[in-house]
């Protein structure tokens, strides 16, 4: 018997997860049965398909699509913003005491599953997966270490959003393992092939697309928020010594396409609106397919854990917030497709990592390049991870007396095949 409603709602003001953010994820109510969509409210998931048979979605474009019964987000993201919002109000309507939900019993308890009794899923099928590099400060702490501090920024930076194309097939959900991968890397000034030594995280959010937009339609800036269907944490895995090896002239390739991982819950744009700020000035001033005039950022804090080899512990590495973000998730999606390119539901944006005047998101930042090793509480020390640690990204934002939580992205390391 699951707890009652009121139960459910009764929750401290830093809960992850109260009635004002329902994110949407992919879950199997047990291991065998079929993937479905869910929203995560308290310590539990709502099962949407449940919802959804009983009538509740009575909006016609939900109605037409029924997309809570299909086993990814994909057909819930490829619906406009009026109908995300239909299904959001419904929800909110619907998780409140007194609610019909609340009142039927019976429904309620086929509905509403602890999230520790649940399998999470990978909560889209990423058909695109573009990884941008929009944190100034990142930027700069990366071009002060190879090549110095007058030529940190490449001429372009201040510019455009500068970005490459991903790999959407090794998008994981958090708690897969990252197998440590090998590659070529440089030795005594010739390659060699070898697991990588230098292996790293890298503390992003993800932007899942919402509706896309025909090939050769550009989006412009001023309507690009449509596109966004909601947020999660991202962590681009890189191996840096084969990276540095591989990536002249064409980016990086096997040091970034092993693994990426995410967060299941799919936080809608609408529940972060209150965490919107105005983004970084930019100077000098975007050329006017960029120029974007509401508030760009958001107030998101981040913070990056390990937990070490052979330890329970954890240890936080790094906090940082995603309002420094020189480029908004608007602009990304203009400059993606301001040549033409057609961008489709559930297609993935990384925002890069995201550095800050308050911490940094890598290891290749903190320890400048593996030069200044991070000595930890258990007395060891860390230039880059280690096989068996287990790193975690935490992110949430604050609303008028309650938290949006993105929950967690974990991934332990696993030794080189």
């Amino acid at each position: 018997m699951p707890p009652a409603l009121a139960s459910v709602l009764d929750l401290p003001a830093d809960h992850p997860f109260p009635r004002q953010n329902l994110p949407y994820g992919v879950f199997r109510p047990t291991p065998h049965a079929a993937p479905r969509v869910g929203v995560a409210v308290g310590a539990g998931v709502l099962d949407l398909a449940v919802l959804e048979a009983a009538g509740f979605f009575a909006h016609p474009a939900l109605e037409a699509a029924r997309p809570f019964r299909a086993p990814t987000l994909n057909a819930f993201m490829a619906l406009t913003p009026e109908a995300w919002d239909a299904a959001r109000t419904t929800l909110l309507d619907l998780v409140r005491p007194g609610s019909p939900l609340d009142r039927a019993a019976s429904l309620w308890e086929a509905a509403y599953h602890l999230r520790s009794d649940v399998t999470l899923c990978l909560p889209a099928t990423v058909g695109d997966y573009t990884d941008f590099y929009a944190s100034r400060e990142h930027a700069t702490n990366v071009g002060t270490l190879f090549r110095g501090p007058e030529r940190a920024l490449q001429p372009n930076w201040l510019h455009l959003p500068v970005g490459y194309h991903g790999r959407a097939s090794s998008v994981v959900v958090s708690g897969t393992p990252i197998r440590r991968p090998r590659g070529q890397v440089l030795v005594d000034d010739a390659p060699a092939f070898r697991p990588s030594e230098r292996l790293d995280y890298e503390l992003e959010m993800g932007v899942f697309v919402g509706g896309g937009n025909a090939l050769g339609a550009p989006v412009p800036v001023e309507t690009a928020h449509r596109h966004v269907f909601g947020f999660v944490l991202l962590n681009d895995w890189s191996a840096r010594d084969v990276q540095r090896w591989e990536y002249v002239p064409l980016g990086p390739f096997l040091g970034k396409n092993f693994a990426t991982t995410i967060s299941p819950w799919v936080v809608p744009a609408a529940a972060l609106a209150p965490c919107r700020v105005p983004g970084p000035h930019q100077d000098p001033a975007p050329l006017p397919y960029l120029a974007a005039h509401e508030p760009r950022g958001l107030d998101v804090h981040l913070e990056v854990v390990l937990r070490p080899a052979g330890s329970t512990g954890e240890v936080v590495l790094s906090r940082s917030n995603a309002r420094h973000l020189y480029w908004s998730p608007e602009q990304m999606i203009a400059h993606h497709t301001v040549g033409g390119c057609n961008l489709r539901p559930g297609d993935l944006l990384g925002t890069g990592t995201i550095s800050a005047p308050e911490g940094v998101g890598s290891l290749l930042e903190q320890t400048e390049n593996g030069r200044r090793p991070l000595s930890l509480l258990d007395g060891t020390t860390r230039t880059f991870l280690a096989d068996g640690d287990e790193v975690i990204l935490r992110g949430w934002g604050q609303g008028p007396g309650y938290r949006v939580g993105l929950g967690e992205a974990r991934g332990r390391i696993l030794p080189a095949p």
